[in-house]
C-alpha cells in the first residue's frame, strides 16, 4: 500500500490540492450567501431560495470536499512518512499547517451550525459579522500554503 502511495505521490497531492480548493471555495461562498440571506424577508421566496442554496453549498460542495481533502491529506502523510520518516510531523511548518487546519475544521463546524440556524430562522449573527469573517478561510489558506511551500518556519530555528 505505501509503495503505491509513494509511486503516486504527485497524483495524490494534486487531488488533495483540488479538494482543498473546493473546500475553501465553499467556505468563502457560504458566508456571502448568509450576508445576502439576511436581506430576505422571513418566509419569502428569497428566504426559501437562500436556505436551499446554503444547504446545497454545504452538503454538495463543502462537506464532500473537506472529507476528500482530509482523506488525500492522510494518504500524503502516509506516503511522506515512507519518504522522510515520521519526524516531519513535528517540523514547525507542519505544526503550523496542522494548527491552521484545526481552525478550518472549527470554522467549517461554525458555518454548519450557522446554516442550521438560518434554516430554522434563528440566526443570531449580524450581516457585519458575516462580512468581516468571510475571508478567514482564505487567510488560513495563505498561511498553510506558505508554510508548506516555503518551510519558512524551519528557516527561523
Amino acid at each position: 500500500m505505501t509503495d503505491f502511495l509513494v509511486a503516486h505521490f504527485n497524483l495524490i497531492r494534486g487531488l488533495h490540492i483540488i479538494s482543498v480548493i473546493a473546500w475553501i471555495a465553499g467556505m468563502l461562498i457560504l458566508p456571502r450567501l448568509f450576508v445576502y440571506h439576511m436581506r430576505a424577508e422571513a418566509g419569502s421566496d428569497m428566504d426559501a431560495l437562500f436556505k436551499h442554496a446554503e444547504e446545497r453549498t454545504l452538503r454538495i460542495i463543502i462537506n464532500p470536499a473537506m472529507f476528500l481533502a482530509l482523506g488525500f491529506g492522510l494518504l500524503l502523510i502516509l506516503a511522506d512518512s515512507q519518504i522522510r520518516g515520521w519526524d516531519f510531523l513535528l517540523k514547525p511548518w507542519m505544526l503550523t499547517k496542522l494548527a491552521t487546519l484545526m481552525f478550518l475544521f472549527a470554522w467549517h463546524g461554525l458555518l454548519s451550525k450557522a446554516r442550521r440556524r438560518f434554516a430554522a430562522g434563528t440566526n443570531t449573527r449580524s450581516e457585519k459579522y458575516w462580512r468581516m469573517t468571510n475571508e478567514l478561510p482564505f487567510v488560513a489558506t495563505i498561511i498553510i500554503v506558505l508554510s508548506v511551500t516555503t518551510k519558512f518556519l524551519d528557516q527561523l530555528g
